[in-house]
């Protein structure tokens, strides 16, 4: 089964220069810090990635606290409004979520504290609709917040939370003039985030949630690449000029309920209209379309609620690219946001996933939209890519991207499909054939019809790619092509139905590069940690040219593999182990950098002990492992 693709993050993007986010902003307000000329600006993002198995991991953040490297107190720069949102991770699929502007006083930070609430009931997750093949819940079943268990809380109910600390990878200098960016990854493709147990005696998976571990500093290169999820809010003012709207930051309510509602924040936001373009309205209530350079006239949309797709500007400004209006909140929520599940070129119709884990079906006819997000080019990210049940065809539409639709009546069934944002467009598999000019992709679903093979080309200029296990050492420009090729070409197998495992990994593209001017190619990829089945270790740890090495045989397999544990410092195997003890489960992360730690794995790793590995496959057969988890007194979940 394969998890989560890339990794959850809480963004902040500190923009030193800005003494607002927009014109005709009241800026910040409630919990948040008010800009002083010896502060920068900070728009809080929060982002994430998609997993073929959940629908929503919401979680809620609590506060954010940078840490001074004078070694003084903590700079809380944000806090949650008194009722605290639930934020779905799995809405993030690499788009960044707007939780405010916050004031940073001038200095360098080295770290940050991410709180959030560790409370029964805290932590939801849903399976996905269509989950793959040996997935431990039903389609769409909701855990029980009694299986949910919550690592390293502190504090007693109802006020649990979890503290998470970060270093940065290079200290954050900030001054009324700089603009840097922060990027705090929380990984949920990490095998340590998630671990799903069968404690004894109990019919039901339970599951670990572990915030302690899969967490670190990955930078962002340039806010205006940011693309943005559809923000919420109220409209609460018209500027003096009719060139932006602010309005107050709304966000759904989770679980959801019917008909959905708004959890109001004390956060104001200030957009601007695109003056260039123009700014698609959309009247749900009117049933109406009209294009605006700015606001004059729209005097009807003060205190209705909003739904905006929004980019940002180099110097920190956010332009509204499309807006959805009404004075329902159901009626600006109720357009399917989420991952597609089917695309079925016989009916045109295709399935997106919805927050609560059900696929909604929707009609493409000839007058469907189809836009990309692409925030970096203002009438790229405005023009259409396709109309029409033709975009349909070649695999140009596919389970898995991310996308936000928009109905003609979200009311009828099936919807009519009138736009579909593509906020993310990810193929991912195994990968072969990979030569310098393309490579192709074969994934295989639970649904066949769902199955693709798609070949690639590279971007024309700036294609990149990056281990998983190694987020900040990215390797680009002239031997990036190459060294792509020689890593993709390893494969281990396990015999029998385990089988063989290849490289695997996700491609993010790009449509109309130069490379292909009317589809997509690849702009970045990452080789992702392989899952393998869970494993019995065959013949004890030892030593070995790579560091250290054991051999284990994977559930259905015939034949063991060498796996490589490395316990070089920067580079070295994550371990942890899985407790049970009095109906509570502890994961421990191991080091084994140290002598204790690798003492702790030598003697955790039994022959026959139960395993669960995620590694990437090497020429020779290996598999090298990133992460290595081993567990006492507990069976680990398929």
């Amino acid at each position: 089964m394969r998890n989560n693709l890339i990794g959850f993050a809480v963004s902040a993007v500190l923009t030193g220069s800005l003494a607002a986010c927009g014109s005709g902003s009241g800026g910040s307000s409630g919990s948040l810090q008010a800009a002083s000329p010896q502060s920068g600006t900070v728009p809080l993002i929060v982002s994430d990635a998609s997993s073929d198995d959940w629908a929503t991991i919401g979680v809620k953040i609590i506060s954010i606290a940078l840490v001074p490297q004078d070694a003084g107190a903590n700079v809380t720069v944000y806090t949650a409004p008194s009722t605290v949102p639930t934020i779905n991770l799995e809405q993030l699929d690499q788009l960044g979520e707007i939780l405010g502007n916050v004031s940073v006083p001038v200095g360098t930070y080295t770290g940050a504290v991410i709180t959030v609430a560790g409370n029964p009931g805290d932590v939801i997750l849903t399976a996905s609709a269509d989950p793959e093949t040996g997935f431990s819940l039903a389609a769409g079943a909701s855990v029980a917040s009694s299986n949910i268990e919550i690592q390293h809380t502190e504090g007693s109910a109802p006020n649990l939370v979890v503290p998470i600390s970060i270093s940065f990878v290079t200290p954050l200098t900030v001054t009324t003039t700089s603009s840097n960016a922060l990027d705090l990854e929380f990984d949920l493709s990490h095998p340590a985030f998630l671990v799903g147990h069968m404690p004894p005696g109990a019919t039901d998976t339970h599951w670990a949630v572990n915030f302690t571990g899969p967490v670190r500093h990955h930078p962002i290169a340039d806010i205006a690449q940011l693309v943005l999820r559809h923000m919420y809010g109220t409209v609460t003012a018209i500027a003096s000029d009719n060139s932006a709207i602010t309005i107050t930051r709304d966000f759904p309510t989770l679980p959801v309920v019917s008909p959905e509602t708004a959890v109001m924040s004390s956060q104001s936001l200030s957009i601007l209209a695109d003056a260039a373009n123009g700014t698609l309205l959309y009247d749900i209530d009117a049933g109406t379309t009209s294009t605006i350079k700015s606001f004059a006239g729209e005097s009807t949309l003060d205190s209705r609620y909003v739904r905006i797709a929004a980019r940002y500007q180099e110097d920190g400004t956010l332009v509204a690219t499309r807006i959805w209006v009404s004075s329902n909140f159901d009626n600006v929520w109720l357009s399917p946001e989420g991952h597609v599940l089917h695309v079925d070129t016989t009916t045109d119709i295709i399935t997106v996933e919805n927050e609560s884990g059900v696929g909604v079906p929707m009609q493409v006819d000839a007058n469907t939209q189809f836009y990309f997000r692409q925030p970096a080019n203002a009438v790229a990210d405005a023009t259409p890519i396709g109309t029409g049940p033709s975009f349909l065809a070649g695999n140009n539409f596919v389970r898995g991207f991310k996308v936000h639709a928009s109905a003609v009546d979200p009311l009828a069934t099936p919807m009519v499909a009138q736009s579909i944002d593509i906020e993310t467009a990810a193929y991912s598999g195994t990968i072969s054939q990979a030569t310098t000019s393309n490579f192709m992709y074969t994934r295989n679903f639970p649904h066949a019809a769902d199955d693709y093979v798609v070949t690639l080309d590279y971007i024309l200029t700036g294609y990149e790619w990056w281990n998983f296990a190694y987020p900040t050492l990215v390797d680009s420009g002239n031997p990036a092509i190459g060294d792509f090729v020689a890593a993709t070409d390893g494969s281990v197998n396990f015999g029998g139905a385990a089988g063989p495992i290849s490289a695997w990994g996700v491609s993010y593209a790009k449509w109309g590069d130069p490379a292909n001017s009317t589809g997509w190619s690849a702009a970045a990829s990452v080789l992702l940690p392989v899952p393998v089945p869970v494993a019995s270790v065959a013949t004890a740890l030892a030593a070995a040219s790579s560091g250290y090495s054991f051999t284990a045989t994977a559930t259905g397999g015939t034949q063991p593999v060498t796996i490589d544990v490395s316990n070089s410092s920067g580079e070295a195997t994550l371990v942890y182990q899985v407790d049970y003890g009095n109906g509570i489960v502890t994961i421990s992360p191991v080091d084994i950098t140290t002598a204790s730690g690798l003492s702790t794995l030598t003697a955790g790793l039994t022959i026959g002990a139960k395993v669960k590995l995620s590694g990437i496959p090497q020429s020779d057969g290996t598999l090298k492992a990133y992460v290595l988890t081993y567990f006492t007194n507990t069976a680990p979940a398929d």
